[in-house]
């Protein structure tokens, strides 16, 4: 069955699912394959479970007219994304970078939401199977969409933008992150700018922070919509407090809004005035974003503050990168908490690296004599000396049983597969 057909398909049942488990009636099923999977065994299981077509790429389970065989169900499902974008038609804005994707696209969608019907990514599923599963979900109650790009090695992003085809681009930043998979900083910097090399041949527009400086020289020859701290953007914007959430304020089209968010960390600043920038384009009122801004909690375990019945947590443990990490850092040392204590979780996906990015954190925090320091996983323990460390989460979790902390303030930060949420019920 070729796109065309297929997406004729589609649009008489608008429903799609990767998953036997959950097949909302009438849906077409996608027998994705992944290192430890195949979905091509489910797909009978999703027939029966409701399901109205299974598209598989494995002949031997094809038993019936309900069966769809393609060549690679991956590369289909992709197709079929790009194909009903293009037939939805409106304006997509893509996000990505190193870190604060998530909470820009969040805050992004918070404030367009003020205005317009907005869908944006759930969660990060912004990957080769999350973008196209999300650009399925676009009917014609949506007005825009908000679609978060994730990439750990060269070609993700141009990948990505190949099926969503954005009209927008947003840059966060470029950081240490997946070296092992991108191989070098610059190999980091080319993939996310990915990116804006299909808006520039595509005639597409950006959205940019005029103060980095390695972004501004990428998105050269683009036409771009700045914001930042530097006065005469078309957003301005100055942080007057974090202490310990974030208060800033922005300006635009001659006015200034004052903002208290839910966010820890003046890290957090240009990616809250990079939502404001996105929505003041696109018309939304100043005071609207505001307060879309304000009201925006933050969830995920990313830069929320959490309090305890002994305790005050600053939890980031959603992911971590030596840049994310230095970042955190700066802002917790840098704030106004009495009785200070960092558990720190392995950066991942640090290659050849890794090791000595461990330590440069670790040396970093033995600068910091009145700081107290738990260390947890084999990269960090590798580099902790004295310090108190710990192989996993799961050891960390019996000392805190056996030796309570209170009366804290606490940064819990480290990457998702070190599972540091488990810790916090026990502190």
């Amino acid at each position: 069955m070729d796109i065309k057909s297929l997406y004729s398909l589609f649009k008489s049942h608008r429903s799609v699912t990767t998953d036997s488990r959950n097949c909302p009636p009438g849906a077409l099923f996608f027998a994705l394959r992944g290192d430890t999977f195949d979905g091509n065994r489910f797909a009978a299981a999703a027939l029966e479970a409701g399901c109205s077509y299974a598209v598989v790429d494995d002949p031997s389970v094809v038993a019936g007219n309900r069966y769809i065989l393609v060549d690679n169900v991956l590369q289909t499902l992709q197709a079929l994304a790009r194909c009903h974008r293009r037939e939805w038609g409106r304006t997509v804005v893509g996000v990505t970078g190193t870190n604060g994707k998530t909470t820009t696209k969040e805050l992004m969608a918070a404030s367009l939401s003020r205005r317009f019907k907005v869908l944006a990514t759930e969660g990060n599923l912004n990957n080769s199977i999350g973008v196209p599963l999300t650009l399925l979900r676009l009917d014609d109650t949506c007005e825009m969409a908000v679609i978060e790009m994730g990439a750990s090695h060269p070609g993700d992003i141009a990948e990505l933008v190949d099926i969503a085809e954005p009209d927008f681009g947003l840059i966060t930043n470029v950081g240490k992150a997946h070296l092992q998979g991108f191989g070098s900083f610059e190999g980091v910097v080319a993939t996310k700018c990915e990116l804006y090399d299909f808006l520039r041949r595509h005639g597409g527009k950006v959205f940019l922070h005029h103060e980095d400086a390695i972004l501004s020289q990428r998105a050269a020859g683009l036409v771009a919509a700045e914001y930042g701290t530097t006065p005469g953007l078309l957003v301005s914007g100055c942080l007057t407090g974090c202490s310990p959430c974030l208060s800033f304020s922005f300006t635009t089209q001659g006015e200034t809004y004052a903002v208290d968010t839910q966010l820890i960390g003046s890290y957090n600043l240009p990616n809250a005035l990079a939502a404001a920038a996105v929505a003041a384009y696109f018309g939304v009122v100043p005071a609207d974003i505001a307060r879309a801004l304000s009201e925006y909690e933050p969830r995920n375990r990313r830069s929320q503050l959490v309090r305890t019945a002994r305790n005050t947590l600053i939890v980031d443990a959603y992911n971590a990168n030596p840049t994310s990490m230095g970042a955190a850092l700066d802002n917790f040392l840098a704030a106004d908490f009495p009785a200070k204590t960092v558990i720190l979780g392995d950066m991942g996906e640090l290659g050849a690296d890794s090791e000595s990015e461990h330590r440069r954190i670790v040396e970093r925090l033995g600068q910091q004599p009145s700081l107290d320091v738990i260390l947890v996983g084999s990269e960090f323990s590798k580099a902790a000396g004295t310090m108190t460390s710990f192989a996993d989460t799961g050891a960390l979790v019996e000392f805190l049983k056996a030796n309570p902390i209170a009366g804290r303030t606490l940064l819990v930060k480290g990457s998702r597969f070190m599972k540091l949420e488990r810790c916090i019920e026990y502190l």
